[in-house]
């Protein structure tokens, strides 16, 4: 039974991950900050597997802190293959920006260079779209792929698209410089929707929570190329033993979707609550961005409609993506089940 180290294991998508992970026959060793939450992530894990026995054996787990060295090349001891998913993802944006870039690139620093002193030469790591639409298109282009960067020095992005571009460009540079014997497959999901495993969830989650508990009066004119949780998941699970995804970014996306687009789902889905679906004129939010931080950090990208070309995702998945207005109504369910909301 071959060993994955999975960094980040009590993540809404690092969760999924274990679950794929764990019915394809690996063994997985979770990384997590305080092992008291062991207990969570295996109770979350447990009723989706297609067999749960002998689970304390397969799923065992690792108290790692990306910031600190301490502990890291004995977690790696056995490993075949190394799942870095931990990075931190804010709902609003920090005072300081290195409260996010220190721990995203600092961890995958750390991570790559553990499984560089023990001979771990698979790596599949989490980055995200906002390392590759940071920037505009070059000219005649009219759609973003994995040749696309974003541009790490814009004043124009957040702290966290500013966090995942450094955090991937540092792992390309270490591997191509330092670590030539690890095959690195980045995975670039964008806004990942779809019910999680229990409720600790992560910050996409949240915005469909916010949107059904109506908090706003009207939506900002912004959105997101979303994708499920489950093709994530699949994605980094299915990478592992495809040669020719080494050396490769997988944009893992579905389509495009306006917080508008997001709304109506719920609303198709729960007509009877009282979900908003009116849109703020653009002027009106950058004006509430004048006294607001969390506001100021999207008039960026208000209005703007991502294009993205996804046929490296679907032609490694050997199919097309779940459709991700289904995928928000499935994260809506959930909520509305869990009395979460």
């Amino acid at each position: 039974m071959r060993t994955v180290l999975l960094t980040g294991a009590s993540g809404y998508i690092a969760k999924h991950i274990a679950v794929y992970l764990l019915n394809a026959g690996f063994h997985v060793r979770g990384t997590v900050r305080d092992l008291a939450r062991e207990a969570e992530v295996t109770a979350a894990v447990r009723p989706h597997l297609d067999d749960d026995a002998n689970l304390d054996a397969r799923l065992t787990f690792v108290a790692l802190d990306l910031t600190r060295d301490d502990g890291w090349e004995t977690a790696m001891e056995g490993v075949d293959v190394l799942m870095h998913t931990a990075s931190p993802f804010p709902m609003t944006q920090p005072k300081d920006e290195d409260a996010l870039i220190r721990p995203a690139v600092e961890g995958a620093l750390r991570a790559l260079r553990a499984a560089k002193a023990v001979g771990v030469t698979r790596v599949v790591m989490t980055s995200s779209t906002a390392a590759i639409t940071g920037a505009p298109l070059p000219q005649g282009d009219v759609s973003y792929d994995e040749t696309n960067w974003t541009d790490p020095d814009s004043t124009d992005i957040t702290a966290y698209t500013k966090s995942k571009t450094l955090a991937e460009l540092a792992a390309w540079d270490y591997v191509r410089d330092e670590a030539t014997d690890i095959k690195l497959t980045m995975i670039n999901p964008g806004f990942v929707v779809g019910a999680p495993l229990d409720k600790q969830f992560g910050t996409s989650v949240d915005v469909v929570q916010r949107i059904l508990r109506a908090k706003d009066p009207m939506l900002p004119r912004i959105g997101f190329t979303a994708v499920d949780v489950q093709d994530v998941a699949e994605m980094h699970v299915v990478v592992i033993d495809k040669p020719e995804t080494h050396g490769q970014r997988i944009m893992t996306v579905d389509r495009f979707m306006w917080f508008e687009d997001i709304a109506k789902a719920i609303k198709a889905a729960h007509p009877n609550r009282r979900t908003v679906t009116r849109v703020a004129p653009n002027f009106i939010i950058r004006f509430l961005g004048l006294f607001d931080p969390a506001i100021r950090s999207i008039v960026p990208i208000l209005g703007r409609h991502e294009k993205m070309d996804n046929s490296r995702a679907m032609k490694t998945l050997g199919r097309g993506m779940r459709q991700t207005p289904k995928s928000v109504v499935t994260t809506a369910n959930y909520l509305i089940e869990q009395k979460i909301v």
